[in-house]
């Protein structure tokens, strides 16, 4: 039976998640492109292409790689290399004609499992192994065999060779790299002149004699000192060197992967390359550079040794102790991080922002944003990227409907947004404003899991960083992913030291847990491992982010940190711009208020409510009361209720925050309050129920809110163009000659009322400025109270099905989203 019909019953045998998991992995239903996928046939033919096989392997560690490869070079030793493939030989142009590609039937090349397995010492080793494997074929990377053998895809047997360091066969390379001439040369090399007429007839002796091994370590054993030490490097892999031994039939500059090479005149001047290259065992690949055939290789190769496939990564060795209540300061960080993003949300909502026709925030709105948040500007920018990511926030035109309006993010060009678009909080801001700090944290630590950007690293240093970006580091969440996974495994009361040996390692076993990192990881002079492409700035700033939301502290995962890892590994990020969890109702506890979003998607539901359990474990239930001293101020230890929070900071300024977030209450803030409604009796009831231990408010501060309510409102500003009134013609008789009201050009028309040049806002203002404690007054004589704007823009994050329904085009009428084709093949099943 061959290996797709095995694999379309092992198919019909998963159920819904078991296969959504496996179609989301892949990259499905958006990586079939224009192919519709409508039968479990037609999905375990694409399940065996080349492309889909990458997405697989790319979604595990670099052990299973190293399993597989070895898996492969087992079935290369037990069946010899796949003939007449040219898969792995690179690009051709399109006006060549291509030789028919071989088809690989995995089912020819099965290797046996017991052998694989006796890689390993029995017991915990071999048992990591058992898993690992039946991981594999949880994944389709071992595809469904007879009990007892490993099939393994098609790619895997055509890579076989330079997975275990070997090269290609040599009838392939000859063919390649030659004309006829120079295939004679190399047999009369090696069987003297005439042996040949025909260019065929001479390749086949050639061929025959490389793939005799006992032939080819006696033609070795002849040869000079520099051959076998050249030997000794490219046996073991990679087979590949750099040499002058030829030239390109047409000349360098016109070098492509289909060139014909000529002997370089005179030779390279190296004489174990030339000896090597005149007898067919090194052949050209490219300008200067040759390649050792497969034969050569498997013949002079010691093949005693077992492979011995690293499962686990190597441990951390830049490690510290943690100090004392480490866990307790990453708790510390997320409530401080829950309450930052809170008052800069309540800024937002109070007074909402301009988008700059370039994209992004300007500065000076960040600035006001961070100062009423007491926060600094990077932190700000983050929180509102992050809002905006978990559809707490959102940009809005002046019609209401939503603007995409991002920053460039180090880059020139960006689409320019409509002049009037603002960034106003969504219709889910105010449901999370009330919730508990946990449930405030779950969206944002949610959105930072899965936005493919490192918010806090801007990589243009020319321009100046703004909030509101556009997520396009396509490798972020990669990034993300392994830097988690990797700490994860640090030892048990240990973390990272932060220097340049911490970063090299964790980069490394980043890249270990996450092999698409690979690209980025290089080695200096001395062997150390570095970065390119600037991910090193890039995982520093993943790491402060990391550490600003109590994900990591000290260099250690703290709980919160472990329970994002759960939510990433359950495929989060498959969905974006879809956040798992952030759609959740604020207010709940446990699996409830998930919403139906995450109903038919249990692996994602479970790691939600992971996630939010340890946010509640983390961080302490919010605080209800206040101590109010004489002084004026009133202390919240801990993080303050939303309803505390919200009548402290009508009635106060917050003056520091720390482990207590403490309030100062002024003439100033107690009108404020005054005018946005509150009444002198209201606010001292609401006071004294929230003293704590039911202590009575201090005589000073009682005499400060009633001292402000007695003047407060004695002086009216009349909304027309515009008027001031008041029942005291002293008080007006002194408003009219105060001279920092000049601008104002106030004029008495009555003891009791002056007329204003400026409108009703201004009047107030500058009113208010000079020291007065004045109210406005509609026509009809009532009080018109000052409260912030209520405008609400539309929640812009989409379901996750809503994720993928912009693909249903591209994929030729698909179904939208990986469980919704899951859906349909189970029951076509």
């Amino acid at each position: 039976m061959n290996a797709r019909t095995t694999l379309v019953k092992w198919l019909g045998t998963l159920d819904a998640e078991r296969l959504t998991a496996l179609l989301e992995e892949r990259d499905l239903p958006l990586a079939a492109e224009y192919r519709e996928i409508t039968t479990l046939r037609d999905l375990a033919e694409h399940l065996l292409t080349d492309a889909s096989v990458c997405h697989g392997l790319m979604a595990g560690t670099a052990g299973e790689l190293e399993l597989l490869a070895s898996v492969a070079a087992l079935a290369l030793e037990r069946h010899g290399p796949v003939a007449g493939d040219e898969a792995e030989d690179g690009p051709r142009y399109p006006w060549q004609q291509r030789r028919p590609v071989v088809a690989v039937e995995p089912a020819d090349r099965l290797v046996p499992e017991r052998d694989v397995l006796a890689w390993f010492e029995p017991g915990e080793e071999r048992l990591r192994a058992e898993h690992t494997l039946a991981r594999l074929r949880e994944r389709a990377l071992l595809l469904p065999s007879a009990e007892g053998k490993l099939a393994l895809p098609p790619l895997l047997h055509v890579r076989a060779a330079g997975f275990d360091g070997y090269g290609r066969t040599a009838d392939r390379l000859l063919t390649y790299a030659y004309n006829a001439p120079e295939i004679k040369r190399i047999a009369a090399n090696l069987f003297g002149e005439g042996a040949a007429r025909t260019r065929d007839q001479a390749q086949e002796l050639i061929t025959a004699l490389l793939a005799d091994p006992a032939r080819v370590r006696a033609l070795v054993a002849e040869a000079p000192a520099r051959v076998r030490e050249l030997l000794d490097h490219l046996v073991p892999g990679p087979p590949q060197l750099r040499t002058h031994c030829f030239v390109s039939r047409y000349g360098a500059q016109y070098a492509s992967p289909d060139s014909k090479y000529l002997f370089r005149e005179g030779g390279s001047g190296d004489e174990g390359t030339d000896w090597l290259a005149e007898r067919g065992l090194l052949v050209p690949v490219g300008p200067d550079l040759v390649e050792l055939p497969y034969e050569i290789a498997r013949a002079l190769r010691d093949g005693g040794a077992a492979p011995r496939p690293r499962l686990e990564p190597e441990p951390f060795t830049a490690t510290a102790p943690l100090p004392p209540g480490w866990e307790g300061e990453g708790g510390t960080a997320a409530a401080a991080a829950a309450w930052r993003a809170e008052l800069t949300l309540r800024a937002l909502a109070a007074e909402p922002v301009a988008i700059r026709k370039s994209g992004g925030i300007a500065v000076r709105d960040t600035r006001r944003l961070a100062k009423a948040a007491g926060a600094d500007e990077a932190d700000t920018r983050l929180w509102l990227d992050l809002a905006v990511n978990a559809g707490l926030a959102a940009p809005v035109a002046a019609s209401m409907t939503v603007e995409p309006a991002p920053a460039p993010h180090g880059r020139h060009g960006s689409k320019s947004p409509k002049p009037s678009a603002r960034l106003l909080p969504s219709d889910r801001y105010d449901a999370w404003a009330a919730a508990p700090a946990a449930g405030k944290l779950l969206p944002l630590l949610a959105a930072w899991a899965v936005v493919p950007a490192v918010l806090g690293h801007w990589p243009d240093p020319d321009e100046t960083p703004v909030a509101l970006i556009s997520p396009q580091d396509q490798d972020a969440v990669t990034l993300r992913t392994g830097i988690l996974r990797a700490l994860a495994v640090l030892p048990d009361g240990h973390g990272l030291t932060g220097n340049a040996r911490g970063y090299s390692e964790l980069l490394s076993l980043a890249a270990w847990f996450q092999p698409a990192l690979r690209g980025h990881v290089t080695a200096d002079g001395t062997g150390e491992l570095t970065g390119l492409d600037g991910v090193l700035d890039r995982m520093a700033a993943t790491l402060t982010e990391a550490a600003l939301l109590g994900v990591v502290a000290h260099g250690a995962l703290t709980p919160l940190g472990r329970a994002l890892c759960r939510l990433l590994d359950a495929g989060a990020a498959h969905h974006y711009p879809a956040v798992p969890g952030a759609g959740a109702d604020p207010a709940a506890r446990g699996c409830e208020g998930l919403g139906e979003d995450l109903a038919h998607r249990p692996a994602l539901a479970r790691a939600v409510t992971i996630l939010r359990e340890a946010l509640y474990a983390t961080l302490p239930e919010p605080s209800g009361t206040a101590r109010f001293q004489s002084d004026l101020t009133a202390t919240v230890t801990g993080a303050p209720a939303p309803a505390l929070a919200d009548l402290l900071s009508a009635v106060g300024d917050i003056e520091s925050e720390g482990h207590a977030v403490v309030w100062r209450i002024t003439a100033t803030s107690v009108r404020r309050a005054l005018d946005s409604g509150w009444g002198a009796e209201e606010l001292l009831d609401r006071l004294e129920a929230a003293s704590e231990r039911n202590t009575p408010l201090p005589q000073p501060l009682a005499y400060t809110i009633k001292d402000t309510a007695r003047t407060h409102g004695r002086l009216k500003v009349v909304r027309s163009a515009c008027c001031i009134r008041s029942d005291d013609p002293g008080l007006i008789a002194e408003v009219a000659q105060a001279r920092g009201l000049a601008g104002l050009r106030l004029r008495r028309i009555a003891p009791t009322v002056l007329i204003s040049t400026a409108p009703p806002e201004q009047t107030l203002a500058v009113l208010r400025a000079a020291g007065y404690a004045p109210t406005q007054e509609a026509e009809t004589g009532t009080t018109v109270l000052d409260r912030a704007p209520t405008d609400r823009a539309p929640n812009p994050v989409p379901t996750l099905d809503q994720a993928h329904a912009g693909h249903s085009e591209r994929t030729g009428g698909a179904p939208a989203s990986a469980r919704l084709m899951a859906a349909t093949l189970t029951a076509d099943g």
